[in-house]
């Protein structure tokens, strides 16, 4: 089982500069945050998790196999630390997320013969509405 205080103590957080228009005080606060997740070498995950991660975040983790996330929606660097790891657990929470397998159904006895009725009722509906013919 994935507990999710494990996984935040596997996190690396680094402030940085925010980009954007501002004031003179964007300038000398680092407020933007970056966590970093190691996959490959996670003590957490099993190994059929870590390649699932791989998979399915392939456009997020790069080559040594590090998830990247930046968060700087926010003026505090808390509150960006914060919303950074509820958005970390969701993503990693997702992915692992097993998809329900689908299966094909079919048809009811009772729908078949209400379609049939239905296309039988518009079908005479229509000849109705003909012109009658000289037969």
């Amino acid at each position: 089982m994935l507990h999710k205080e494990n996984l935040i103590k596997e996190l690396h957080f680094k402030a940085v500069r925010s980009s954007g228009a501002g004031g003179q005080h964007v300038n000398k606060v680092s407020s933007k945050i970056e966590l970093t997740f190691d996959v490959l070498n996670s003590q957490h995950l099993s190994l059929n998790q870590k390649e699932t991660l791989q998979e399915k975040l392939a456009n997020r983790i790069n080559k040594e196999g590090v998830l990247l996330l930046f968060c700087d929606e926010s003026r505090s660097q808390h509150k960006n630390k914060e919303l950074a790891i509820k958005r970390f657990i969701e993503i990693i929470f997702d992915a692992l997320k097993r998809q329900k397998i689908r299966r094909p159904t079919k048809p009811s006895r009772s729908s078949i013969q209400r379609n049939t009725d239905n296309k039988k009722k518009n079908s005479a509906k229509k000849t109705l509405r003909r012109k009658p013919g000289l037969e």
